[in-house]
């Protein structure tokens, strides 16, 4: 790994934590609720023998009948699918901390892929392992199941993004969305964060032209609010960037019941 791939990867503020606690399905997972020191150190066990992967690869193909799930160590990674024609809907990120479909084993086969957009470090985690793992830590157990719902409710906010928000809002609100999400475990600073995405991915996520995202970045620029470009998001006024897109964070953080 470059100095700069790695510098590109390295969680944010990283020097002040346990070695555990830095990583990323801990700090995520630690966020639903309080874990055990066994159970942060099972979960940060996951990522033992993760591998890089290259950008722009498919780690899942829609048709397959995965037998692991996919654990996002380092990089990011999005779900997606292809219309006959082509065009391509980006329907979720998965970032560091981030297990992919540990459900799959009772679907059978995936009806959509799942890609990398920049340069991952992943690990495979099978189902069986999983399901140890859940059976003997309910802490683990409550959190991935809180995980889960904060996945169906984003769903849903990404529904209402296409729906009903204007172009500026959508974009807006996808920043917004990232920046709390790697946040969370450690991969952004108020001042923003590293991001590999392109206008097309942008334009894929929010169902809009390349051209029209081009303006919209262009005119959140004017007003001083984000600069993307880079494979980096600078946030220049994060209080503003969040009226516009109208973001609350609730949806990411599911209470317990």
């Amino acid at each position: 790994m470059t100095t700069m791939m790695a510098h590109a990867l390295a969680p944010a503020g990283c020097g002040h934590h346990a070695p555990h606690l830095l990583h990323p399905i801990v700090r995520k997972l630690a966020a639903f609720g309080p874990l055990g020191a066994d159970e942060e150190a099972v979960l940060a066990g996951l990522g033992t023998g993760a591998q890089r992967v290259e950008g722009r690869q498919d780690l899942l193909a829609e048709g397959a009948a995965p037998e692991s799930a996919v654990l996002i160590v380092e990089g990011v990674a999005c779900r997606y699918r292809h219309r006959p024609s082509g065009a391509r809907q980006i329907t979720g990120y998965l970032l560091p901390g981030d297990l992919c479909d540990p459900d799959l084993v009772h679907l059978g086969r995936m009806n959509h892929s799942v890609g990398t957009i920049g340069p991952c470090r992943v690990a495979r985690v099978p189902h069986e392992v999983l399901s140890d793992l859940t059976a003997r830590h309910a802490g683990i157990a409550r959190a991935l199941r809180l995980a889960k719902l904060a996945e169906e409710e984003t769903t849903r906010e990404w529904m209402m993004n296409v729906g009903c928000r204007s172009a500026i809002e959508r974009v807006a609100h996808l920043l917004c969305e990232l920046h709390e999400r790697l946040g969370t475990v450690g991969w952004a600073t108020r001042s923003g964060y590293d991001f590999p995405l392109t206008q097309q991915d942008i334009a894929d996520t929010a169902g809009l032209s390349n051209v029209h995202v081009n303006r919209v970045l262009r005119q959140l620029r004017l007003m001083r609010l984000v600069e993307v470009g880079g494979r980096r998001v600078d946030i220049l006024d994060l209080a503003g960037l969040r009226r516009v897109a109208e973001f609350q964070d609730g949806y990411l953080r599911p209470a317990a019941e």
